[in-house]
């Protein structure tokens, strides 16, 4: 194994170790949660000399934080409801972003199609406001298509009803992936990060939050953790944790559902991200990655219990596949051509009066009775600046100051040389892979695809995407404990590469198995979770 930041230990023996070092050392700062939000706290608080613990009670990025639509961008939309402030600030981290991790933050062409050069004008002067609010280069500035340059560029597109469009520049990510290339970065300057770790009690000092009791799921043991900060980052769950401080809930979340489906690109082979407009007048991207497809997102107020998994309405995907039709030059796309499908919690801020589709998400940090720090809200993009405000309260709950923040420095897989595709077509000359795997890898593992492929570069299924060392890698380095962390957050097979997400099960839960001392019950047993998991996404197809 390379010599690398991993990002937890997952040996018995070490496991022991880190369960002891969280017990026994007392922390300048305790994050609870492993979501984005969380992994930037802990980035930025321990290149800053604190000394951090993170822990997470499922897997890293297990639930909103793998659940959004896959872009880093800064909001277009709020432009209209006068967030200027929040779309200037998230804009301008696209770059930052884009510094940090190239590989997973791809600059893509949105397509905003124009019914008449009225409605394209409209759009340009838009975009372009949100072009000098994101400080955009020129080579990166808007661009109008007519009929010939759609059918060039984007010929999917129904010409007839929409002779013209705008494209202008967004960033394609792979929201796990970049959770934690994050948190390897916060362990590279000696973060300790344990998942499978949930909080069930808070210690205190007197009237003072001092830490927290964690349970572990695989060892079964406790451990208490102190620390003089305590961050909640826990997404949708904050208000859970908040009630181990106060004794009523804050009521400060209002939670809203966001579902996107995946069809196959041989359905749907559109060659940019697409914006359509809905009956309702809200926004849906169509967004192109490898073999598959996805549409979204829902923005529904949630009052459901499910917070990790919420249910997927047939409701629901009526109302993404609708607009197909009227932008997509395409077979008609139903039900049936649903291959796969996602569904998370977003934790905005409650907002008097406002639905979900209305509120700000601008993040809010408040501080409680026994002075946990808790953070809800905010966008994906701005993970970095939100991590800056919360250590601005960490700061003042310490009593010194702390210095700068860390600049956007490459994280794990960040150190390319060239661009992806020139990256991709040098793995393919260096170890004889087929393009499209090469692509793929480039994109999920960034200047590390070449390592992965060290591990074990034969494809886990003939002709396949998904390449034996992903496994290795998914255990060794990115902290996958079962097959489910290995197909939906490490290798990202069960939305990307639907073709063989079902026929990978069984061999990749044997690789994971030998690494991981499974015996032949565990095996089925992880296999069996993850069909299940598989059905459930698909369940809308039954309630009809």
């Amino acid at each position: 194994m390379p010599d690398i930041n991993c990002v937890t230990s997952l040996s018995p023996a070490s496991r022991s170790g880190l369960l002891a070092r969280l017990g026994s050392e007392r922390f300048d700062l305790l994050i609870v949660g492993g979501g984005i939000t969380g992994a930037g706290v802990a980035r930025d608080a321990a290149h800053r000399g604190l000394r951090v613990a993170l822990v997470e009670k499922d897997d890293f990025a297990a639930g909103t934080s793998s659940r959004s639509s896959k872009l880093i961008h800064g909001g277009l939309r709020y432009l209209a409801m006068g967030e200027v402030g929040m779309v200037r600030e998230t804009a301008r981290e696209r770059q930052a972003v884009h510094q940090m991790a190239p590989h997973l933050a791809e600059p893509c062409w949105m397509v905003v199609p124009a019914r008449n050069r009225a409605s394209l004008m409209k759009f340009r002067a838009g975009i372009s406001t949100y072009e000098k609010l994101g400080a955009v280069e020129d080579a990166d500035r808007n661009l109008s298509w007519d009929r010939g340059a759609l059918a060039e560029h984007e010929p999917c597109l129904r010409r007839d009803e929409f002779p013209w469009a705008c494209a202008y520049r967004e960033y394609l990510t792979d929201d796990a992936r970049l959770v934690l290339a994050v948190l390897r970065d916060a362990v590279g300057a000696g973060a300790q990060v344990a998942g499978r770790l949930p909080v069930v009690d808070v210690i205190w000092e007197g009237r003072q939050v001092d830490g927290v009791v964690a349970a572990c799921e695989v060892s079964g043991d406790r451990v208490e953790i102190r620390a003089d900060a305590v961050v909640n980052a826990t997404g949708p769950w904050v208000e859970r944790l908040a009630q181990f401080e106060e004794e009523a809930a804050t009521d400060r979340l209002h939670p809203s559902k966001g579902v996107h489906v995946v069809v196959d690109a041989a359905r749907l082979p559109v060659r940019n991200l697409v914006i359509m407009s809905t009956p309702d007048k809200r926004s849906v991207f169509v967004l192109p990655r490898g073999d598959a497809v996805a549409i979204g997102t829902t923005d529904t107020s949630y009052e459901g219990k499910q917070l990790l998994w919420p249910e997927i309405e047939r409701s629901d995907v009526a109302y993404l596949l609708q607009p197909l039709k009227r932008y997509l030059d395409v077979e008609p796309l139903g039900f049936d051509d649903v291959v796969a499908a996602w569904s998370g919690v977003r934790p905005l801020v409650a907002q008097q009066g406002k639905e979900a589709t209305e509120i700000s998400r601008k993040e809010e940090v408040w501080v409680g009775t026994g002075g946990m720090i808790t953070v809800a809200g905010g966008k994906l993009t701005g993970f970095r600046t939100m991590a800056m405000t919360v250590l601005v309260f960490v700061a003042e709950r310490l009593g010194r100051s702390l210095g700068s923040s860390p600049g956007p420095n490459p994280i794990p897989g960040g150190n390319l040389s060239s661009e992806l595709d020139a990256c991709a077509a040098s793995v393919v000359t260096a170890t004889g892979v087929e393009r499209p795997l090469a692509d793929r890898l480039v994109r999920l593992y960034g200047d590390e695809a070449s390592q992965v492929l060290a591990l074990g570069h034969q494809p886990i299924l003939p002709g396949g995407r998904v390449v034996a060392g992903e496994v290795d890698w998914a255990v060794k380095v990115d902290g996958a404990l079962t097959l489910e962390d290995l197909i939906y957050r490490r290798t990202r097979a069960a939305w990307y590469t639907p073709a063989e997400r079902d026929d990978l099960l069984a061999p990749a839960a044997s690789l994971m198995g030998d690494l991981l001392g499974w015996d032949e019950a565990r095996i089925i047993s992880e296999i069996d979770a993850v069909r299940a998991r598989f059905a459930s996404e698909l369940e809308f197809k039954a309630n009809a």
